[in-house]
């Protein structure tokens, strides 16, 4: 298996998941602010949300890295990309804690993993799969260049579908 890779933009690191992470993650899952993942989920949910994304790596070459202030070395939220059963294709999420919303973190993390993504692994494309009332997600997807794809395969046939092309030779 090939290292869990850190990435570095202006401001942040995407660095792997630690077990240190679990507190703030699990708090997130279990709250109100899962909506829009299903949730919120009882604590059994998350730690097995939470090995998902730690197993991606070893199973697909790809999962979630944690976002990181450069700064401060303060976990903000998390970037990933999901494969396995659950999910149609590989598909790129994101989300930020409460305390580092409207910061543009999300864009420049899952823009950034984006980019290693086409370039590391070769895709042609990865998508978003997201709840229709999460404007927020909708409309950092267009921000990134996503564009919808009503055609796509969703596990949840109300999930909008954005998605991501690999605009490299």
């Amino acid at each position: 298996m090939a290292p869990i890779p850190e990435i570095e933009t202006a401001r942040l690191r995407l660095r792997p998941m630690m077990i240190s992470d679990w507190p703030d993650y699990s708090a997130l899952m279990q709250s109100s602010r899962a909506q829009y993942m299903g949730g919120p989920h009882d604590i059994a949910a998350a730690w097995g949300m939470f090995c998902h994304d730690v197993a991606n790596w070893p199973l697909f070459g790809h999962g979630a890295l944690m976002i990181e202030e450069k700064d401060t070395g303060l976990c903000v939220g998390q970037v990933g990309i999901n494969h396995g059963p659950l999910f149609a294709e590989k598909e790129l999420g994101w989300f930020v804690y409460p305390h580092a919303e409207g910061r543009g973190y999300a864009f420049e993390a899952a823009c950034a993993f984006r980019d290693w993504a086409f370039a590391s692994l070769g895709l042609q494309s990865l998508v978003s799969y997201m709840d229709p009332a999460n404007d927020r997600s909708r409309r950092l997807a267009e921000r990134m260049g996503a564009v919808p794809d009503p055609d796509a395969a969703r596990t949840e046939p109300q999930d909008l579908v954005y998605r991501h092309l690999n605009k490299s030779p």
